[in-house]
């Protein structure tokens, strides 16, 4: 119970700044159909009480919620089909239709050209969202308002936690829903590198690449790059002397420091793989990459480390994650309703069901392909049932993952939205292109 409590109190933490292999797993195969969105007209035309959700489930019955979603990932994908697919329709008769896209800026074009084109209601219900994204819909003010903290599961949500009433800076102001959290890591292969040689900042990690050249390449940042855009950000905090100064934007801040990031970034140019002539580009190239031995490191949002890798095939059952000391950057993901969606009954339901007890414990186990952290506060679950299935989750991540101490020690938030396209296209421009 020790242990337990440890990891109780560890992920609770790791929560505070930024679906069941022992919880009933189901065994069919998926329910989603992956076809373009349906366009029909909401059932009973829409109509329910957000403060009554019965009428939320009697109007969400029957409908199709058309899931706009990163596509990116097949364990990702299977265990959305798997888990919530057949729970929405046994449940609530609702069918899931997830919708992959390459990167969500696609289904936030969706949106607004549905907007310019008066489109309404539009093809998109519900969106996997964060960061510009978000702050992107938000100030179009194309996102369905005042739904958020109505979920019933929403009681489960520590709302005072600024890490999740903010994103990337900006209010969240009751338009979407937190489904998980993550927070950057890095992936060896223990069978090759030894843990006390592993490089714990951005200054030792240039000393070790110059040291090992073409033994070390990070992602391209940019759209489907988010892994490699939270990377050089880490690299903008331990340069500029820490992560505050980033929560909020400011020009200045960003005129100074700027030159400091491309100068770090070109001096360990000629030292990556391929001389930095090229880079991964996207997370599966980069394991890739790892496993092949070309390089020594990848990269991961996972809760589990290099635990889903392994369950997968895609890395070395000797893989494992750690974090620097500082400066992981980490933070909450949502779900967001658009204003014009059709079905905003079913979405609703769905994003209730995000923050279910037994998903929320199912998602960070390895072997069901999530791998992502919990969005809601454990202590606030009192059915012993759920909180059970919550702490045996916790402590099945093995060995691959990184020390949940490691990650609470390491943890710094995103910066605000408005410097992400700064740090895509700086990077292009002052690195890739020079």
């Amino acid at each position: 119970m020790k242990r337990i409590a440890f990891l109780l109190v560890t992920f609770a933490i790791v929560l505070a700044a930024c679906a069941p292999a022992t919880a009933t797993q189901p065994t069919v195969t998926a329910v989603a159909t992956n076809q373009p969105a349906a366009t029909s007209a909401p059932h009973a035309a829409g109509e329910f009480d957000l403060n009554n959700w019965d009428s939320v489930l009697a109007a969400a019955k029957g409908q199709t919620v058309n899931w706009y979603i990163w596509g990116g990932s097949d364990s990702i994908n299977t265990f959305v089909d798997n888990f919530y697919g057949k729970a929405l329709k046994e449940r609530y008769g609702i069918t899931l239709n997830r919708v992959p896209v390459a990167d969500t800026v696609d289904a936030i074009n969706q949106v607004l050209s549905e907007k310019q084109a008066g489109k309404d209601p539009g093809a998109v219900d519900i969106i996997w969202i964060n960061g510009e994204n978000f702050y992107t819909l938000k100030q179009a003010n194309l996102l369905y308002p005042n739904w958020v903290q109505k979920l019933p599961n929403s009681k489960y949500v520590n709302w005072d936690n600024p890490a999740i009433n903010f994103d990337f800076g900006h209010p969240v102001d009751n338009l979407e829903s937190p489904w998980s959290s993550a927070q950057f890591q890095f992936v060896y292969d223990s069978a090759r590198l030894k843990a006390a040689d592993l490089p714990r900042s951005y200054a030792n990690l240039q000393t070790w690449a110059c040291a090992h050249p073409g033994r070390f390449t990070y992602i391209a940042p940019g759209p489907g790059g988010f892994l490699g855009t939270r990377f050089v950000k880490g690299a903008l905090y331990e340069i500029s002397g820490g992560a505050e100064q980033w929560q909020k934007f400011d020009q200045a801040t960003w005129e100074k420091w700027s030159p400091e990031l491309w100068k770090y970034l070109k001096t360990l140019k000629p030292c990556l793989w391929r001389k930095g002539e090229t880079y991964a580009k996207d997370e599966a190239e980069l394991k890739s990459l790892l496993a092949n031995n070309e390089v020594d490191f990848s990269m991961t949002n996972d809760i589990s480390g290099a635990g889903t890798g392994i369950q997968n095939g895609l890395l070395p059952k000797t893989a494992r994650a750690f974090v620097f000391d500082k400066y992981m950057i980490g933070d909450f993901n949502y779900v967001a309703i658009p204003t014009n969606a059709a079905h905003k009954a079913a979405a609703l339901v769905l994003a209730n069901m995000l923050l279910e007890p037994e998903f929320q414990a199912a998602q960070i186990l390895p072997e069901n392909g999530f791998g992502l952290g919990y969005a809601i506060d454990v202590t606030r679950v009192s059915d012993q049932t759920a909180l059970v299935k919550l702490q045996d989750a916790a402590t099945k991540l093995g060995d691959a993952a990184t020390p949940a101490s490691d990650l609470a020690k390491s943890l710094v938030g995103d910066s605000a939205a408005e410097y992400q396209n700064l740090v895509e296209q700086g990077w292009l421009a002052n690195v890739l292109q020079k």
